[in-house]
């Protein structure tokens, strides 16, 4: 790109200098008369070569291989037909405007290179977070660097301050911040323990960890999210598509046009020198390339800004559906809550304390490995002693039974406490309610529910504010439960107790009261979430702690596994397609009026080289806002 842009600001100079010299008359009093016009025509032969030898050279070849009709064809026939206007001794010499055409043109391609080089930036340096090597600990202590793609699951790789992480897994040693900005747009780092899982691709910044793989580098988050940038292109939307079908047609048709134009008026007047100019200026002014430079790279700029804020967008197609998404249809565990169990309130019976409660109830469930029974341990401040256990024993689907310290303990359900004949009182918080008793008589009880996430009720407000008519709720879980959480974010539907065949029919049914126009998106982040995902307009997937069948089925995820991103994702596809149908609105038009005016032999070659770099230009600057993302 430097040696274009070199080579043309050397043909711009040139230009200038010969131009001056043509119309201060400098080469009139050297070469005198018709002197003059021939000596012009060499020197502006001269910047016309330096800047366009590439384009002449394109469509020589397009030529030799059948398929002319382009935009380098209908320059170098404009082009080299300006010069050749010094066959015709009775038409002002067009040599200048030729050369400036070609120049202009050229000053245009490198614009568009500069924006797609722009737009690409957001996309590598999404790129550069493929790792280049994984450290592991030799017999002797020493690191070894070896290929990612070599370390078999399960190994423990070492990760020192500043490097990357290659391979998603989970930490055995050490602690430290993680930088993961280019994954999820989050400009905070993220503390981590040993416990603590890590995804590829996130720098590690302070300390030294050492992480236990849990996946090959194939399938690892880094590896995944390289494959979706690098498909996104081939995946078009139905404007882009249309542009190019458009151009086919297009450019052989404006052709044919122009040549009618020039045949058809000379025969006519019998000025063939003036018609014939205006066949050229109509092929200048009709070149597509306003269109075909920018409404991809509107596309491109959109992804490219939908990347920066932690969104990866699958293709244009699917930015272009996102646009029109008017129902949002959510999953709840590990959507719009943490999928992760909590002890929300303890209600001890008098005689017992709120302490007392949990350290029965986190001894009694101190060998079970379900996440109810980690809540209740992680909600006991104190120590933790199993050898105060014995006879521990497990009622299924009710609870759990103990004897501590002496004590017969049951922990569990209203089914279990009607078991024992324990008259289980209800609670006003709703959750999941864990009942205990002590040698028979009732403690109290414990209530335990998914935690809400921090960003999910602005999700629903934002949503509503970008324009969405529905936000749908489909869960699995009691109504009860998901009755509450609907009243606390503000959700307009929700439909509970469904298996994942239910969330297809309901999708089914919500997609039947769709419009041609509207297209629904369903969030999910579970594996039982995949069918849905895929029969959605627009699926979308929780990326950083989704399952790999759900990002799979997926059209777009979210790097950060925060909602609260959709309506962003959305605001910029909306903001991607306003800037798609200005600049074709805005090229046609300009185009249309200019290409009016050349037929009727007002227009001259200077007006034809704005209608076409002018117009595309500025088609591209426009098209380089859909990367500003700061409003989204």
């Amino acid at each position: 790109m430097q040696h274009k842009r070199n080579r043309i600001l050397l043909a711009l100079a040139i230009f200038a200098v010969v131009y001056a010299a043509d119309e201060l008359g400098a080469l009139a009093s050297i070469f005198g008369e018709p002197g003059a016009l021939y000596a012009s025509f060499v020197l502006f032969l001269v910047p016309f070569v330096i800047a366009g030898h590439d384009v002449l050279e394109k469509a020589w070849n397009n030529i030799r291989k059948g398929k002319a009709f382009d935009e380098s064809f209908l320059m170098a026939v404009a082009t080299i037909g300006a010069f050749a206007m010094i066959l015709f001794p009775n038409a002002d010499p067009h040599m200048a405007e030729g050369a400036a055409v070609m120049l202009f043109y050229q000053v245009g391609e490198l614009f568009q290179a500069y924006a797609v080089g722009k737009s690409r930036k957001s996309i590598s340096d999404m790129m550069d977070i493929a790792p280049d090597f994984a450290n592991i600990e030799n017999d002797a202590g020493e690191l070894e660097q070896v290929d990612p793609d070599e370390v078999a699951v399960g190994t423990v790789i070492v990760i020192k301050p500043g490097e990357r992480v290659p391979i998603d897994g989970t930490i055995v040693d050490g602690s430290s911040q993680l930088d993961t900005a280019a994954l999820t747009g989050e400009s905070m780092p993220r503390h981590v323990d040993a416990g603590d899982d890590v995804i590829s691709g996130c720098i590690n910044m302070t300390g030294l960890l050492r992480v236990r793989t849990t996946k090959p580098f194939g399938e690892s988050t880094v590896s995944r999210i390289l494959e979706l940038v690098e498909n996104a292109s081939e995946k078009k939307a139905r404007t882009e598509n249309f542009i190019t079908r458009f151009a086919r047609v297009y450019t052989p048709a404006v052709t044919g046009a122009a040549v009618a134009l020039a045949l058809i008026g000379g025969l006519v007047t019998g000025a063939w020198a003036d018609w014939i100019l205006r066949g050229l200026t109509f092929l200048v002014v009709s070149c597509p390339c306003a269109l075909v430079i920018s409404v991809p790279l509107s596309f491109f700029g959109g992804i490219g800004g939908a990347s920066k804020i932690g969104v990866l967008v699958k293709g244009s197609n699917y930015l272009e559906a996102l646009s029109e998404v008017d129902t949002v249809v959510f999953d709840k565990t590990g959507t719009l809550t943490k999928g992760e169990f909590k002890v929300v309130a303890t209600h001890p019976e008098s005689g017992f304390t709120e302490e007392d409660l949990l350290e029965l109830a986190a001894h009694a469930e101190a060998f079970s490995d379900h996440p109810i029974a980690v809540s209740v341990r992680e909600a006991y401040s104190g120590t933790l002693d199993p050898k105060r256990v014995s006879e521990s024993g497990n009622e299924a689907g009710h609870g759990v039974t103990a004897t501590i310290d002496g004590h017969r303990v049951l922990v569990g359900n209203e089914k279990l406490m009607a078991k024992v004949g324990v008259d289980a009182p209800s609670c006003e918080v709703v959750g999941t309610i864990l009942h205990v008793t002590v040698d028979g008589a009732y403690a109290g009880h414990i209530v335990i529910a998914d935690v809400v996430k921090d960003d999910a009720a602005q999700t629903i407000a934002d949503l509503h504010s970008v324009g969405i008519r529905r936000c749908v709720m489909l869960t699995g879980d009691r109504k009860e439960v998901a009755a509450d959480v609907v009243e606390r974010l503000g959700l307009d539907e929700f439909h509970a107790q469904l298996l994942p065949a239910d969330k297809v029919e309901q999708v089914e049914r919500l997609l039947a009261s769709e419009g041609d126009k509207r297209k629904l998106a369903f969030v999910g982040d579970g594996i039982n979430d995949a069918p849905v995902l895929t029969r959605a307009d627009v699926g979308i997937a929780m990326g950083a702690m989704g399952s790999d069948a759900a990002i799979e089925a997926a059209d777009v995820v979210l790097m950060d596994d925060k909602p609260s991103n959709i309506a962003r994702a959305i605001r910029v596809a909306r903001k991607t397609m306003r800037i798609v149908w200005q600049n074709i609105v805005f090229a046609l038009a300009v185009k249309l009026l200019i290409l009016v005016l050349a037929a009727l032999g007002i227009a001259n070659m200077w007006l034809a080289v704005f209608g076409d770099v002018g117009v595309a230009i500025i088609a591209i600057l426009n098209a380089m806002r859909a990367m500003n993302v700061k409003d989204a």
